[in-house]
């Protein structure tokens, strides 16, 4: 195996005998296979559609095959290899559509001439000409027919090979938060024909380095839209998040944990505990959960328990209840909470139990034989700072603003993660001077979400903006402050500080380029998988720079 798409890559290089995540050689051979077999549905689909022919099965299939490979999703051998033989079913569904559209005969020119140079035995060429994705079958040894699929055999030049990683794990990131729109039944053609253009362009040796930076940056406008989508599904079903009190203490009763990011599990969830005497509590990325009016109208959604994902297996152990998963950030489950742990959606481990549908009936029993916790009030922190909680109150910031009593605003926010280095978020956030304020997102946030910032004229110094994908939040509140201003984004007194485990922060990180916005702070570490000439690409043309110190980067943005 070789895997380096998280930030937490081996020696800083790659993962190449076992995965940091806990994912075995198994496990990332056969997430290879069933990229590669993407590949191939891609290149069918994507030509189909160029005639006008499109099956939304396929659509919803590329989304879900896409998230199952990312980080800390899935590491199930078996559910694995089924949505291989299920992608081989897909792209043979794929490549009737197109014989059926081109009139029975794959057309000559354009791709499809290219596919038959694959075939010739020229051992010459790049590995990613001798192998067709468009021509692949699921083997017997599906694990090793993987081993074939790597990293290194995206193309042979490294720059192209980085330019291909990042476009592949945006497209990555972008379909975690496109699987969640379609499960809210957000769809947009747009976008799931650009998923099938970009992942087949990645097979195609005619492209060279700036066609592939080109559809990176395409990759993060549309995921701007995609996140737009996301933010427009959850408000109209649970309203606009609003500021709200988080209990991180304990309330008497039976419990149910639900870690990840779906908001609508959540809601079910909460539907089929209602009036039986168990609460639920959030974890990690569901923290944000608690500002949404349709969500928090449950009296038995009492509070937040833990952190960020990766102390699940020190804090899981004290959880004396039920604990579901409903997206990304499992990790190896510690044997002290097997026997109460579930998974749904397409996160999996091996061995726990997986929950196919709405019925949550297996996690309530298992909570109501569990003996839950006592009353144990703890310490409340504020959530519920989306972008029309803080545009509703723009005229006092502006006024702060102008007034001087606002100096700057700090955007410290993104993945948290197990690897050395990212205290220096914690001590950023201690050290921001007393008239700015933090804007913070996703599960970084916990590296100093329980600390007193106090408040600049009422306006609370921290503001939590939610989930990963409100980064949308957050463009939206910096644009809306840049019109009031009569200035571009990058004149406005906001600098971004951000920390990235894996793929959702790389297509976040597209989509901010995309933008044209310059000067982010970036750590704990560089991505492995961006080669020297590519990171000077993004330094000379984005000013992207690794953190250093928070005394030296405080002084270098504040002067």
């Amino acid at each position: 195996m070789f895997c380096h798409q998280c930030e937490q890559a081996a020696k800083g290089i790659g993962c190449d005998v076992m995965g940091v995540c806990g994912k075995k050689p198994e496990v990332a051979a056969l997430q290879d296979n069933l990229l590669y077999g993407l590949k191939g549905l891609a290149i069918y689909a994507n030509e189909a559609r160029k005639l006008e022919a499109k099956d939304p099965a396929i659509d919803v299939f590329m989304l879900e095959g896409l998230f199952a490979t990312v980080t800390n999703v899935d590491f199930d051998p078996a559910r694995l290899e089924a949505a291989i033989r299920k992608c081989f079913e897909m792209k043979e569904k794929a490549k009737a559509l197109y014989l059926k559209a081109s009139g029975g005969a794959e057309a000559e020119g354009g791709f499809f001439q290219k596919l038959k140079a694959f075939f010739t035995g020229d051992e010459s060429k790049p590995a990613q000409e001798v192998a067709a994705p468009a021509a692949w079958v699921p083997a017997a040894d599906l694990a090793k027919q993987g081993d074939q699929y790597g990293i290194m055999t995206f193309h042979n030049d490294a720059d192209i090979r980085s330019a291909i990683e990042i476009l592949v794990y945006g497209l990555k990131g972008m379909a975690a938060y496109a699987d969640h729109c379609q499960i809210l039944g957000k769809h947009d053609d747009e976008v799931y024909a650009f998923f099938h253009k970009a992942l087949a362009a990645t097979a195609d040796p005619a492209l060279g380095l700036m066609d592939y930076v080109e559809l990176a940056m395409e990759c993060g406008k549309v995921n701007l839209k995609v996140m737009g989508m996301l933010d427009s599904a959850h408000i109209e079903r649970f309203g606009s998040p609003v500021p709200t009190p988080v209990q991180l203490g304990t309330k008497a009763g039976k419990a149910i944990l639900v870690s990840g990011h779906d908001l609508l599990m959540l809601e079910e969830l909460l539907k089929q505990t209602e009036g039986k005497g168990i609460n639920v509590y959030t974890h990690g990325e569901m923290l944000p959960a608690h500002g949404y009016p349709g969500l928090k109208k449950y009296a038995h959604l009492v509070g937040n328990f833990g952190g960020a994902w990766q102390d699940q297996a020190k804090e899981f152990d004290g959880f004396p209840g039920a604990i579901i998963f409903n997206t990304n950030c499992i990790q190896r489950p510690a044997a002290s909470y097997t026997d109460r742990l579930f998974t749904w959606g397409l996160v999996a481990w091996p061995g726990i139990p997986h929950i196919d549908g709405w019925d949550f009936n297996a996690v309530i029993e298992k909570a109501q034989s569990l003996p839950g916790f006592p009353d144990a009030p703890g310490k409340e922190i504020l959530v519920g700072f989306g972008h029309d909680a803080v545009l509703g109150v723009a005229d006092k910031v502006i006024e702060a603003v102008k007034g001087g009593a606002v100096k700057h605003f700090f955007l410290i926010g993104g993945c948290d993660g197990a690897k050395p280095g990212r205290n220096y978020y914690t001590e950023f956030a201690e050290k921001v001077p007393k008239d700015c304020v933090i804007l913070t997102l996703a599960c970084g946030k916990y590296r100093f979400n329980k600390l007193d910032f106090g408040d600049i004229g009422g306006i609370p110094r921290l503001l939590d903006v939610g989930q990963c994908n409100d980064a949308y939040s957050a463009i939206q509140i910096a644009v809306a402050l840049a019109g009031a201003f009569q200035c571009g984004v990058n004149d406005l007194p906001l600098s971004l500080i951000l920390s990235w485990y894996e793929q959702k922060a790389v297509v976040i990180l597209l989509t901010l380029l995309h933008l044209g916005i310059k000067n982010i702070k970036l750590g704990p570490s560089l991505p492995a998988f961006i080669s020297p000439n590519v990171l000077n690409f993004l330094v000379e043309n984005f000013k992207i720079a690794p953190i250093s110190t928070p005394d030296e980067d405080l002084k270098a943005i504040l002067g």
